[in-house]
């Protein structure tokens, strides 16, 4: 990109990421530390707990599936730095409903993308007081992870093509400590203790219903980051191809993984022994322990290490993704223009790197449990709800537009991760969705206050209806 004044080349971004790395960075995102510490939750989910609180996972693959093709179809057409905020906002139109849309993505991510990261360095420091008992009485833990946060973001001040190469290597670790997992488990695997059902346990009820929404919001948890390259559209090489690929290779690799981990841990390890009912209680190192019990505390301490190394890589991997939507919206107008800048010299968002890595080691220091609640209730109704109605727009003002990608059997998809949506939020519990909702509230008024102050839409004078303007469907 030429500066048309002095003829200079100015700084801007490079696209450098191909499928293999697009795929790695949506796996190391997704698997991360999340199954090692969220299975002893999910397992006291539904009618007391037990095996039959898997279908959580199950649920929650039935709607990440039909959402990652509305997050495919828009990232192949729309593929710029900012993903979910460059959808909304040309999805609704740009001039009017779009911009509130977009306001109110990066309202809620400012507060729920945070909370995902600091998820996994709350999982870091979980494991770590396994490996470092000493830890865990002197804070010691605490300290580490804010010293861990800083390495991130660290790692990521620099170009954006090494960065890929960093994303590959950690993403083999990720490989080989889930496969050490499935492996491990499968020659010990004891279909008795994997089955042991509790009476009752399908017993049909309210309470069911809400323990199968509560096991389903933390599968959806677990499988969050199907989509983290689509914030990086901009660095995307072939992304009309990249980005719907590395979305569907990512969901149907770990959705393999999560279901063949989970049954090698509760065919090995009594369900009763590491379950935990209170949402706020901090969940055992059930991976460490799994290890333990078939190989010794030696084999386990080295596992630990295998997995505090895929805590760092889901940390990274979100880091990078988050990074780049404030400063889309910066770009646009639609945010503190200071974080729009790009590094004269490595090419990268730095000043929107320092603000996601800064509030994400804030995050660090809440509870597990009201982490995974707050950042899946709060996401779901502006960014995944309001997604679908964006791809469902875009279609009906360009019915004949060539796109990239399509999903396949258009509107079935859309139509079934919206039903997924709204029985997750409507059985998330009273608490967070008043908590929701009081955001959302919040952030209208916000963007209110914003938009009279800037003079722009709905106080604007002849403000101009908003069109969808989104590269292939002009």
């Amino acid at each position: 990109m030429t500066n048309p004044l002095s003829g200079a080349e100015q700084p801007h971004l490079q696209r450098r990421l191909g499928l293999l790395q697009a795929t790695a960075l949506n796996m190391s995102n997704m698997v991360g530390v999340g199954p090692f510490i969220t299975i002893p939750l999910l397992m006291g989910t539904i009618n007391g707990g037990g095996p039959q609180a898997m279908l959580g996972w199950v649920v929650g693959l039935l709607i990440a599936i039909p959402d990652g093709m509305v997050w495919a179809e828009l990232g192949a057409a729309m593929p710029g730095s900012g993903g979910s905020y460059i959808y909304l906002r040309d999805g609704y139109g740009r001039e009017k409903w779009g911009r509130l849309m977009a306001f109110l993505f990066i309202w809620q991510l400012i507060l729920s993308g945070p909370l995902e990261i600091g998820s996994g360095l709350i999982g870091f420091k979980q494991y770590l007081n396994f490996l470092w008992p000493a830890t865990g009485s002197h804070h010691l833990d605490q300290i580490i992870v804010v010293a861990l946060g800083l390495l991130v973001i660290a790692l990521l001040y620099r170009r954006i093509g090494s960065i890929g190469k960093i994303t590959v290597a950690l993403w083999c670790g990720v490989l080989l400590t889930t496969g050490a997992v499935i492996f491990g488990g499968a020659g010990h695997f004891n279909p008795k203790i994997a089955f042991d059902f509790p009476p009752h346990a399908f017993d049909f009820s309210m309470g069911f219903v809400f323990g199968l929404g509560a096991a389903a919001q933390i599968g959806i948890y677990d499988y969050l980051g199907y989509y983290d390259i689509c914030y990086l559209g901009d660095e995307v090489k072939n992304p009309g191809k990249v980005i719907p690929r590395s979305i569907l290779i990512s969901l149907v690799a770990v959705g393999f993984i999560y279901m063949a981990m989970n049954f090698s841990i509760i065919g090995v390890i009594p369900w009763r022994e590491f379950v935990v009912t209170d949402p706020n209680a901090t969940p055992p190192p059930i991976g460490s322990m799994f290890i333990e019990k078939l190989y010794g505390s030696k084999a386990a301490l080295v596992f630990t290490v295998m997995i505090l190394w895929t805590s760092f890589a889901s940390v990274f991997a979100l880091t990078l993704g988050y990074s780049r939507i404030p400063f889309a919206a910066a770009k646009d107008g639609c945010f503190f223009r200071v974080f729009g800048k790009v590094h004269p010299k490595k090419e990268f968002p730095h000043i929107s790197l320092l603000l996601i890595g800064v509030l994400s080691i804030a995050a660090s220091f809440l509870s597990l449990g009201m982490v995974i609640t707050a950042l899946v209730t709060m996401r779901i109704l502006v960014q995944f709800i309001g997604q679908i109605g964006a791809v469902m727009r875009l279609r009906k003002l360009k019915p004949d537009a060539e796109l990239p990608f399509k999903m396949w059997l258009y509107p079935l998809p859309a139509l079934l991760a919206l039903l997924g949506w709204v029985f997750v939020f409507l059985t998330s519990g009273k608490q967070p969705i008043l908590s929701s909702l009081a955001a959302l509230a919040i952030g209208i008024v916000a963007f209110l206050i914003w938009s009279k102050g800037r003079g722009s839409w709905p106080f604007a004078e002849g403000a101009t209806t908003g069109q969808a303007n989104v590269g292939v469907l002009n």
